[in-house]
């Protein structure tokens, strides 16, 4: 009997789990693919997120056609906030983009809305600050099929929001941190002109502060209190997928290759792990990744981690010495020669990069010139002290090996070789569903030689080369022992091979959902602030269309006249100094609000605790 697979449709009822990986660039994007990942995010040309991380339409057309042979999608973003001829322009592109075959479009500015749309997917992104119910519900009525949840929230909000609505949720797992809720940052406009909200971020974040309080009393100097340490939830990617995650995100579109390369493969990993062991899961695309290396987060590009705020609200979430990468530690210093380190760790290699924080708990840095046994030779000798701790953050031979290829990623087919009445036909099942049949009409002789026919066809057959095949099982159904040329197997495989591609592409499934906010019957809040962002008049005309009584401008526009709300945040730096009344129950013995300085730049802080919440100001404002 031929080994047909055992298919369970990716519609049916398994829950579908997507690994969804970042793409700078359609190579990016086709080694997320290799290395695992079931779908990948790739910049437009105009408009994303990441100024630094547009891509041409070209691009992400090849890109979709390499992920749909595996049944992995690609979303495209289009997230930042648009004035009126920026939004006119941005239709053009959307139907291009459409045709370009990619899979959904991730989305901050409403006004999108209003356009005259493809059936495609709109996926509501992290910068239109979806943090509670009610904004999940004002998404899922305008049509949204997905949100991509702040990262602040805990286990606990996402089940809630998952119990009472349908909208596919999608959150990140890994990388960098905002540290304010995503599109509610307006400090790095105020201060530089460039707009996280237009994807041109300054990352004032990442700058060493000075902290004062009313009384000009300093309490910290040059630390990096707003530069939080990098996600990292992988220990907690069933409990994410339980609590209604569907899209398991990994951060990281201005990353190098290495990291794409070596954190999607972990994370691939660890997700087909959890659904190996539970009957109610599968992959949401197609093939099997092999691996030409052992992935290991901490060497690629990281600072120290946290799952921040996931299960309960950590005491530091900042890593205040750095904003750089940390890396894996290897070791400790035991004695300073004079061009030298003798260390006790694990083995280094010729051109590691290794850290460490010196005497003023500032971090450096340095490279490995060379290595002998546990001695070191810096290429600069660095000012360092014995009992020092030493990281890498640079692992030359690993870089080397992410370098190479370093996977593979492979759709299993079964084959049937039958012998017919006038020759010979191949049928090819996939793990897809896709099943086609080729005949090869010949005259059918009896080889008169020794050699085994059957051996020869199942070696010729085998030979997928450089396809995206690898065959799992075959039969050959054969009464004689027949002489068939290799050329004419050779070609029967080619054949089927062609057709199976063909099929496929046939039956991948295009998007179809067609989205208008006039079909739907959500109520707008009476008065929108500049918070919501609201870059052009499309996108004012819906809040009215909703019930809006009120619609400021967006802070970008120049015309906000209150107090500058610049970030709002989780992090908190008087909880992590100590002086939370809710948790610590102590009071501060400085005077509020607090004073975080850096050169030119001045910030305020002040303190929500009942929404627990840190908010920053401008400060000096009248």
């Amino acid at each position: 009997m031929f080994p047909i697979f055992a298919y369970m449709n990716k519609t049916g009822k398994k829950q579908q789990i997507e690994l969804l990986a970042p793409a700078k660039n359609k190579d990016f994007g086709i080694e997320a693919i290799n290395h695992g990942a079931d779908a990948v995010y790739i910049g437009a040309p105009q408009f994303g997120a990441r100024v630094a991380a547009s891509n041409s339409l070209e691009d992400i057309e090849l890109l979709a056609k390499y992920a749909h042979q595996y049944g992995a999608k690609v979303h495209v973003a289009l997230n930042t906030i648009l004035n009126d001829q920026e939004l006119k322009n941005a239709e053009k592109m959307i139907h291009q983009l459409y045709q370009s075959g990619i899979d959904a479009l991730i989305i901050q500015d409403l006004g999108i809305l209003s356009l005259d749309l493809p059936p495609i997917e709109l996926h509501a992104s992290t910068q239109m600050d979806i943090r509670n119910l009610e904004k999940i519900y004002f998404l899922e009525h305008l049509g949204f099929s997905r949100a991509i949840l702040a990262r602040e929230l805990s286990l606990e909000e996402i089940r809630n929001i998952k119990s009472k609505s349908e909208i596919q949720l999608e959150a990140f797992v890994h990388g960098a941190l905002c540290v304010s809720y995503s599109g509610q940052c307006y400090a790095s406009h105020a201060f530089t002109g460039r707009s996280a909200n237009k994807g041109a971020c300054a990352q004032l974040c990442r700058l060493p502060y000075t902290l004062k309080d009313q009384q000009g009393e300093i309490m910290a100097v040059d630390r990096y209190l707003l530069s939080l340490k990098d996600m990292d939830r992988s220990d907690s990617l069933e409990e994410l997928i339980d609590a209604g995650i569907s899209s398991l995100k990994i951060e990281g579109r201005l990353k190098d290759l290495s990291y794409v390369k070596n954190v999607t493969a972990f994370y691939r990993k660890k997700l087909d792990q959890i659904i190996e062991k539970r009957t109610d899961l599968q992959a949401s695309s197609w093939g099997k990744t092999i691996h030409f290396f052992e992935p290991q987060p901490e060497k690629s590009f990281h600072r120290a981690k946290t799952d921040y705020f996931l299960h309960q609200r950590e005491n530091v979430v900042t890593d205040i010495n750095t904003p750089k990468s940390i890396g894996e530690k290897v070791g400790m210093v035991k004695l300073v020669k004079k061009d030298s380190l003798i260390y006790d760790g694990i083995p280094l290699q010729n051109g590691d990069g290794l850290i460490f924080e010196n005497k003023n708990r500032v971090v450096e840095g340095f490279r490995v010139n060379k290595v002998i046994d546990n001695q070191i030779f810096p290429a600069t000798m660095p000012d360092i002290d014995p009992c020092t701790t030493l990281y890498r953050n640079l692992n030359y031979n690993f870089e080397k090996i992410l370098g190479k290829k370093s996977a593979e990623r492979k759709i299993d087919i079964d084959m049937l070789w039958q012998e017919q009445e006038n020759g010979f036909s191949l049928q090819i099942v996939d793990e897809r569903g896709c099943s086609v049949s080729s005949f090869l009409e010949c005259s059918k002789e009896v080889s008169r030689q020794d050699n085994n026919t059957q051996e020869q066809i199942r070696t010729i057959l085998s030979k997928t080369g450089n396809t995206i095949y690898q065959v799992r099982k075959m039969e050959i159904q054969m009464d004689q022992n027949y002489f068939i040329p290799a050329s004419q197997i050779t070609a029967l495989r080619r054949i089927s091979i062609e057709k199976l591609d063909q099929e496929w592409a046939k039956q991948y499934p295009l998007p179809k959902k067609k989205v208008s906010y006039q079909e739907r019957t959500i109520q707008s809040q009476p008065h929108v602030d500049y918070l919501a962002n609201v870059m052009n008049g499309a996108t004012r005309k819906i809040y009215f269309d909703l019930g809006a009584v009120s619609v400021a401008d967006a802070y970008e526009k120049g015309n906000h006249d209150g107090p500058d709300l610049l970030m709002q945040c989780k992090h908190c730096i008087k909880y992590t100094l100590g002086f939370c009344p809710k948790e610590h129950q102590n009071e501060t013995p400085f005077r509020e609000p607090f004073i975080l300085e850096h050169q030119k730049i001045r910030f305020e802080l002040q303190f929500d605790c009942k929404e627990c919440v840190m908010l920053v100001y401008r400060s000096g404002q009248k």
